[in-house]
């Protein structure tokens, strides 16, 4: 049987595990309505992944900026089958008081607020179609903890609530779910473990276990807290 083609919602394409999620999800032959912060990444990649595809400069953490990203695509291609929270940045290694008031506003507001817009401007249009599932990517620091990390800790434990919190709302038939995606050598992890992130699998190899986790989660999932395996 042909596997049933998705219309997904990927935020966060133009590196690590969005890019890889981008580049599978592609050749499997769904389309991805896509963002990254990044002009000129975004540029770089609309050749390389023409319509049906339609990738945007969009950063998450801009209520305004997501919500008329979400309203153009939502009157251009419809709603969504998977929408998949994956944008996300980390602090520099140091200590809870050594990092600044800036820089953990940016953490929390990519991290959190970013999932939150996303969900704002999504949700309803699942809602309305009666299915659809909301995939917000936690981490293994969203379920416990390490030093150093402690804004990016704090924020993946919110995502971990809020899903909780989302899948009680919602209606019957959808599905919001917490994914830790496992330990991946990205430039994220990198920037924590610094060499040591080479002992794991890189985005690509991850992708190619993923893409099918994330896309055959479904109704029964409704807030769950998985990890790709």
């Amino acid at each position: 049987m042909t596997e049933q083609k998705r219309l997904i919602v990927l935020t966060g394409v133009t590196r690590g595990l969005g890019r890889a999620l981008l580049t599978r999800f592609d050749e499997c032959g769904h389309t991805v309505l896509g963002c990254g912060r990044s002009v000129a990444t975004i540029a770089e990649l609309k050749p390389l992944f023409p319509q049906p595809h339609d990738l945007a400069t969009v950063d998450v953490a801009d209520t305004l900026a997501v919500a008329a990203w979400a309203d153009r695509l939502l009157a251009e291609h419809g709603a969504p089958d998977l929408v998949i929270n994956n944008a996300g940045v980390i602090n520099a290694n140091a200590s809870l008081w050594e990092v600044s008031a800036a820089e953990f506003a940016e953490v929390v507001d990519v991290n959190i607020k970013g999932v939150a817009n996303v969900i704002r401007a999504f949700a309803p249009a699942l809602i309305g179609r009666a299915t659809g599932v909301i995939a917000n990517l936690s981490s293994g620091w969203g379920r416990s903890v390490s030093p150093e990390v402690a804004p990016y800790c704090a924020t993946k434990w919110a995502v971990e609530g809020l899903t909780r919190a989302l899948a009680l709302e919602l209606p019957r038939g959808l599905a919001a779910v917490a994914v830790n995606p496992g330990i991946i050598d990205t430039d994220m992890l990198r920037s924590c473990f610094g060499e040591g992130a080479a002992a794991y699998e890189g985005p690509d190899a991850w992708a190619e276990t993923a893409a099918p986790f994330l896309l055959a989660l479904n109704a029964a999932d409704n807030g769950a807290a998985l990890t790709v395996a």
